[in-house]
């Protein structure tokens, strides 16, 4: 895959959502800046938190609903739509690359959380089409992010239950330093956005949580059973290792970045 030797997996637990979008932002900025080492990184949310896209308008969020209810509001330094942090376990990828398209490395990114999956039992796929985004864009569900699968976005019996979103930084040597996180869903929690979403009809928050019910599973559903975090964060690791055959280096907490 690359640099074999030099990877970092880290697992930062259940942290607040500024806490976990600066940290990725700082992984990544260590690396343009060649202080850093490429890494895949797991970690929670406390609390639950509503992360939104970089050029999404934190007035599709219902600021008072989520503060309310004690839920963090974060903007991500990646594209995407919102996403409701809850039942789930949070990766992100960290690494440099030449002349490696968007596409291609979700690719390689996917591959290893198939592989993931597979140690913990779930009989999952990648997506292969690409929907309509200016059409979903203007629809009832725009703002969520789990409403619609991207191409290699990752699904179990034609639901999601992996969603990402990437990206990248140049380098002074041209090469890019990717960032790419994603949520792996370990419960129905996420399924809660359409609380913290404004919209101008009921009818219309009632429109998204019948299509999340949908077109959305998580690993509790497809598994019958409870995976916990640090089950889900060793299968991660596992699974990375297996699909791209890379030893990491686990950091343990007095080695991290921020403290």
């Amino acid at each position: 895959m690359t640099d074999t030797n030099m990877w970092k997996f880290d697992n930062t637990g259940l942290r607040t959502g500024v806490f976990n979008m600066e940290y990725d932002r700082q992984l990544a900025q260590r690396l343009v800046q060649e202080k850093g080492r490429p890494t895949v990184r797991v970690y929670g949310w406390q609390p639950w938190a509503v992360s939104y896209g970089w050029n999404q308008s934190p007035d599709e969020i219902d600021t008072i609903a989520a503060q309310t209810n004690d839920v963090d509001l974060v903007r991500r330094p990646t594209g995407g739509r919102a996403i409701l942090h809850a039942d789930e376990l949070t990766y992100s990828v960290v690494m440099r690359v030449r002349q490696k398209s968007i596409s291609t490395v979700y690719e390689e990114i996917s591959r290893a959380l198939l592989a993931a999956l597979a140690l913990l039992g779930a009989d999952a796929a990648i997506e292969k089409t690409q929907p309509n985004f200016p059409a979903l864009y203007r629809s009832h569900s725009a703002a969520a992010c789990f409403s619609s699968a991207g191409r290699y976005e990752i699904k179990c019996r034609g639901k999601k239950i992996i969603g990402s979103a990437q990206r990248r930084y140049g380098t002074e040597d041209g090469e890019e330093v990717v960032l790419q996180h994603g949520s792996l869903l370990l419960g129905p929690g996420h399924k809660k956005i359409a609380d913290f979403l404004s919209f101008s009809t009921e009818s219309d928050r009632n429109a998204l949580r019948l299509e999340l019910e949908e077109k959305t599973t998580d690993l509790s559903t497809e598994l019958h059973r409870t995976v916990a975090f640090d089950e889900a964060a060793d299968a991660v690791r596992r699974g990375f290792e297996l699909a791209w055959d890379i030893q990491f280096e686990i950091i343990h907490e007095h080695q991290k970045v921020h403290e």
